[in-house]
């Protein structure tokens, strides 16, 4: 969906986000930071694409930003919210033909994979970072391009996607909480199981689940897709262990995980047939938010992927990451409202209004009052602070974004699961696709 914002219309939708700006800023600590130099062009127009709203006010808020924006500046700015599923190949297109938005927030890697048409952002991302206390380390990986300290990316926030659980169920199988290690994690969902009120994860071509599953189950077992030399690891005995692990943890799945995407397992939740899953806090309110379904978000917590092996969750979130390509006539203009949308009085309404699903990528937000609006939405504040990524332990590069992007993880977990191929013909399989991007686009 689009949507045009003049001088005139940012007039009348300045006023919410003003005060709720004033009220946010008493809270969020600021250090000094030499001022930004960046004239705007004259004539400045600007056009961003960004991926649609998952909660409502998500959009309402960033739209009047950009208007607070245009009234600040006189510079006019279009935002055009497009799905999720077309934000990829859209920056694609824009990269590829020199030609359309001036910025697009995309997701994760895609400044790594078009660097060479982007506009640096080190000056923003230097002042950004000193006045609001440094960039947490997820923001810094998908920010910085790869072995410099060069910025192409300015990350807006991350979605986690922690496990999501029925107390009561998981209190009648005679746990407290889901435990973090494999064998107390197995057991749990073996009882949920037998008391019909089982698990469920994405084993399909889910962009979110799908992955979060599969590199969630190798990553806790101490496996990862590349080493740091980008040299293809996979194939070693940490993932066959996860393989193996999951045959048995699959077993207690509700039928059908081996086909769902995205949106199955929120379904399944709601309706009471899934009791234990992994999911972003758009479930929760959703169901908060419904009086027919309150009863089961009364009932719902959230709490980390089990640690497994490792010492921290080993999750990956799904990141906001803003660019600004050189085919722009008005790079000046574009980075101003980067560094604008940043700043506090933008910034933490629009955290607030997301309701925790977005995480902030600076340290200082942590102190933002959408972390204690809600005892259940705490586990996303420190989404960013995870020392894994898509492509983790190496480099991002196009390669790991292509490997991601054909699900090379979560087809070897899904053939295993379903007892199409065994452990180690499953990472063999990987091995081999994994190589014929690694091979090709280093």
């Amino acid at each position: 969906m689009t949507h045009l914002i003049t001088r005139r219309a940012a007039l009348a939708l300045t006023g919410s986000a003003l005060a709720a700006g004033q009220a946010g800023a008493q809270s969020i600590p600021t250090q000094p930071a030499p001022p930004l130099n960046l004239p705007v062009e004259r004539g400045a127009t600007l056009r961003m694409l960004r991926p649609v709203r998952f909660v409502q006010p998500d959009e309402e808020v960033f739209r009047a930003n950009c208007a607070r924006f245009t009234q600040q500046t006189g510079v006019e700015v279009r935002v055009d919210f497009v799905g999720w599923e077309d934000i990829t190949q859209q920056t694609a297109v824009t990269a590829n033909t020199g030609a359309g938005p001036d910025l697009i927030i995309g997701f994760n890697e895609a400044p790594h994979i078009y660097s060479d048409k982007l506009v640096e952002l080190s000056d923003v991302a230097g002042y950004i970072g000193t006045k609001y206390g440094g960039w947490k380390a997820m923001a810094q990986r998908y920010g910085k391009r790869a072995g410099g300290d060069a910025w192409i990316g300015l990350p807006f926030g991350s979605s986690g996607g922690p496990l999501v659980w029925r107390k009561s169920s998981v209190n009648a199988a005679g746990f407290e909480r889901p435990p973090e290690d494999h064998a107390g994690f197995l057991r749990l969902c073996q009882a949920l199981k037998a008391a019909g009120k089982p698990a469920g994860f994405a084993l399909g071509n889910a962009v979110g689940d799908g992955n979060g599953f599969a590199q969630w189950l190798v990553w806790s077992f101490g496996g990862y897709l590349v080493d740091e030399n980008n040299e293809v690891a996979i194939n070693s005995r940490e993932t066959i262990a996860s393989l193996e692990y999951l045959k048995e943890l699959y077993a207690t799945f509700i039928p059908g995980t081996i086909a769902w995407g995205d949106i199955s397992n929120n379904r399944a939740y709601s309706a009471g047939e899934c009791h234990l899953t992994a999911n972003g806090v758009s479930l929760y309110f959703s169901m908060k938010n419904d009086a027919a379904l309150r009863p089961i978000a009364d009932d719902t917590e959230h709490s980390l992927m089990p640690l497994g092996l490792q010492q921290t969750s080993p999750m990956a979130g799904l990141t906001l990451n803003a660019m600004v390509f050189r085919h722009s006539r008005f790079p000046n203009a574009a980075k101003a409202l980067l560094a604008f949308l940043l700043e506090t009085e933008q910034y933490d309404p629009w955290l607030q209004a997301n309701l925790g699903y977005w995480s902030q990528p600076l340290n200082a937000y942590s102190n933002s009052a959408v972390w204690t609006s809600d005892p259940k939405v705490s586990v996303f504040k420190n989404v960013m602070d995870t020392t894994f990524y898509a492509g983790y332990k190496g480099p991002i590069s196009q390669a790991s974004a292509a490997a991601n992007a054909d699900y090379v993880m979560v087809q070897m977990c899904a053939s295993v699961a379903s007892g199409q191929a065994t452990p180690q013909q499953a990472v063999a399989e990987a091995e081999r696709r994994a190589r014929r991007f690694f091979r090709s686009r280093r």
